[in-house]
């Protein structure tokens, strides 16, 4: 019996043990599955529970505006209106009015015809459904809609369809700085140019409405206001464009593409002296209004390619050989090094020979033997191979890295390419001769300029940019500076070269391959460049020579402010050389730039930019004409001595003079007056133009040969006689090749 009563106790105790262990299991299951619940799901379940109670509502902030630099607005945000539902309110005002909340089509109808869109899209969204299945608190409808549908919905007066301010993206000027501004997507978020570089700016902070539900998440007041976060609007960006210098460059590059059946054109211009970016513009373009439409006249395999290409930026987003403009770069080097400008000799018989390798000059009867300006004037080939094997290739790509060449220039744009800069010690001496006239290497239109710029700006190298500050309004309506761009600047060569090359890139416009891009009265340095385009399959050039045709220019040469950056991309209409189809161009944008600037700034800030003017033979005339016509140049005129006439002027006629210099005017009788004048640099001028200047200073004309005058027979500056007959050799115009 007692055996028994131990066995049966052992049999209980053995059950409970099992028992508890079984519960113990089975709690530390529970806590297990609690800890992950509460570590590892916290957040997913949180969610889950907000979703349910709560009711979010975001409230856009109004993007900022994008303005040039004088203010004029480029991008803004229009005021138009949004319908939003609050599905709690709306399920809880069918269920009051109709006593079913699944009645949606007693008022989708009247949402859909008053906004304009289909039924089936209203009832979407007023049955839209959380992630967890649940019926969600919240949906929009539609975004940007104008007052007047807005007006119609507010009219319904249904309990939960909400009406509220909203914001459109607007561009005033449709195409005008299409790709540089970029465009937005229906939320407002950048897509490209300067709405998504500087999309956080713009943007601003939206805001929040969160209202607590009820335990049923339909009663007729589904919630109690817990949170309200007004939006901040976004900040206004204001660029370095100046909009009537932006016209001047998109005319320049219609016309650009246009005349020459080309596949596109871009224009740039730059401030010399602080690397602001004054005006960019490429053809084809697109309008940021109606962003999409199109792209079907773009080359790609997919509608998003061909999308992109419509929006792409080619003076940022586009590497090239570019040709002999990159002479600029090599002349450079060999200056500061000492090799170039010391009196040398280089002789171009058409081509020359590297390593059995025949390389030719543009011109192939051969420039003869040459200076060191020439060699620039020329744009020869053969003197540049020269000139890179006495610079040698070290020296020779550490300048080209100084130059900013094989990296991004930092311009604060969107996609900017950093170009092809070949390895040192990967360079063999066929490619030394190819990269000095601007061939192997390849670098973007931004880079190009900045290392230009450098040359006009005495050798400083300057960040391009295209930001000027970022501002906003504050509570008093005052407007305060956020942030400025502050460009980095280095030294690249010396003031000396600088200038030195310069004089030389003048002669390129007065007697080289620029000739037709001079303006009377103006001195101008440039450079042209023709470059054969590479196809990116094959890594070769292409068979059918497809060509990219360039010209940099910068003005007044002496001191310049202004530099312009001119490409055609594969030309069409039977030229394709720079000198002959993009210099005609750079004529028409500098015309342009030096008449708006020259009313634009004070006489002292223009006074380097001041039109040159020839003095014409106002002697002999009455006093009250002399000074009409003198004063139609822009003169300024002192009357000195008694007479109805005037008998003498100092300066003499011929002189060139400044706009705004004073003349000095002498009166007396009209039968006695000085008749000595002073011979006109006529030099690079044509026929017609030194006809009209001679006729104006009362000389006689002789020409000899076809082209501009190379030269006269009495030197400019000189003092002859009114009616001297002075004889102009013209030369052919055969060096427009480069």
């Amino acid at each position: 019996m007692k055996n028994r009563k131990f066995r049966d106790r052992g049999i209980i105790r053995k059950r409970m043990y099992i028992i508890l262990s079984m519960l113990a299991l089975v709690f530390f299951i529970l806590v297990l599955r609690l800890s992950y619940i509460m570590i590892f799901k916290s957040n997913e379940y949180s969610a889950k529970a907000i979703e349910q109670w709560t009711s979010e509502i975001k409230i856009s902030a109004r993007r900022g505006k994008i303005l040039d630099t004088n203010g004029v607005e480029l991008a803004v945000s229009a005021n138009v209106y949004r319908v939003d539902f609050d599905l709690n309110a709306i399920r809880a005002y069918l269920q009051r009015k109709y006593n079913d909340a699944q009645k949606y089509t007693a008022i989708s109808k009247q949402i859909a015809d008053a906004v304009g869109i289909s039924e089936d899209d209203v009832l979407k969204k007023l049955r839209y459904k959380l992630p967890s299945g649940a019926n969600a608190g919240s949906a929009t409808l539609i975004r940007r809609i104008e007052k007047d549908p807005a007006d119609k919905v507010k009219a319904l007066n249904i309990s939960g369809v909400m009406v509220s301010a909203d914001t459109k993206r607007y561009y005033p000027n449709n195409n005008f700085l299409a790709q540089v501004i970029g465009t937005t997507n229906v939320d407002g978020v950048g897509l490209g140019g300067i709405e998504l570089q500087y999309n956080n700016d713009l943007s601003g902070v939206a805001g929040m409405r969160i209202a607590e539900l009820d335990a049923k998440r339909n009663s007729e007041l589904p919630y109690a206001i817990s949170k309200f976060t007004a939006p901040v609007d976004g900040k206004d960006v204001t660029l370095t464009i100046d909009e009537k210098m932006q016209e001047f460059a998109e005319k320049a590059a219609t016309i650009a593409m246009t005349n020459n059946k080309a596949k596109g054109a871009s224009v740039m211009i730059m401030n010399v002296k602080n690397g602001e970016i004054l005006a960019m513009a490429n053809k084809p373009d697109f309008n940021p209004n109606n962003p999409y439409d199109g792209a079907e006249n773009f080359e790609g395999a997919t509608s998003s390619d061909k999308i992109q290409k419509m929006w792409r930026n080619h003076l940022v987003s586009d590497s090239f050989e570019c040709g002999s403009i990159f002479k600029v770069i090599t002349a450079s080097a060999g200056v500061e090094e000492g090799v170039a400008d010391v009196g040398e000799k280089y002789t171009c018989g058409g081509a020359t020979n590297v390593l059995g390798t025949t390389i030719h000059c543009w011109k192939t009867s051969g420039h003869g033997t040459q200076a060191f300006p020439e060699i620039l004037q020329n744009s020869c080939n053969v003197g540049f191979i020269e000139l890179g094997k006495k610079i040698g290739k070290e020296k020779l790509n550490e300048y080209i890295k100084k130059f900013g060449f094989g990296k991004v220039s930092g311009v604060d744009l969107p996609g900017e390419a950093k170009g092809i800069v070949k390895k040192t010690e990967a360079i063999s001496d066929v490619d030394l001769a190819t990269i000095s006239f601007g061939q192997t290497d390849t670098v973007n239109p931004v880079q190009y300029m900045a290392a230009f710029s450098a040359v006009g700006n005495n050798g400083t190298w300057i960040q391009p940019h295209i930001m000027k500050e970022v501002s906003h309004v504050d509570e008093n309506g005052k407007r305060v500076v956020d942030k400025e761009f502050q460009p980095t600047t280095k030294q690249v060569i010396s003031a000396d070269t600088a200038k030195r090359v310069r004089s030389a890139l003048e002669l390129v416009v007065t007697k080289g391959s620029a000739k037709q891009a001079q303006v009377e009265g103006y001195r101008i340095g440039g450079k042209t460049g023709t470059a054969q385009k590479v196809n990116p399959a094959t890594g070769r050039y292409y068979d059918d020579k497809r060509y990219i045709s360039s010209f940099a220019a910068m003005a007044p040469i002496d001191d310049p402010q202004i530099a312009i950056f001119i490409t055609i991309d594969e030309p069409s209409a039977g030229a394709y050389y720079a000198g002959v189809i993009c210099t005609p161009i750079g004529h028409i944008l500098f015309t342009d730039i030096f008449n708006y600037m020259g009313s634009k700034i004070n006489h002292e800030d223009t006074a380097s930019l001041a039109k040159s003017i020839v003095i014409p033979d106002v002697r002999g005339q009455k006093v009250e004409d002399g000074k009409k016509a003198l004063k139609a140049l822009n003169l300024d005129v002192e009357i000195s001595g008694e007479g109805e006439y005037i008998t003498d002027i100092k300066p003499l006629p011929g002189c060139t003079v400044k706009e705004g210099t004073k003349i000095n005017v002498a009166l007396g009788s009209a039968s006695n007056y000085n008749k000595d004048v002073t011979v006109p640099d006529i030099i690079g001028y044509t026929k017609p133009q030194v006809e009209q200047v001679f006729k104006d200073i009362g000389l006689e004309s002789e020409f000899q040969g076809d082209g501009v005058v190379e030269s006269s027979s009495i030197k400019p500056g000189e003092t002859v006689k009114k009616g001297s007959k002075i004889k102009c050799v013209l030369a052919v115009d055969d060096d427009l090749g480069d």
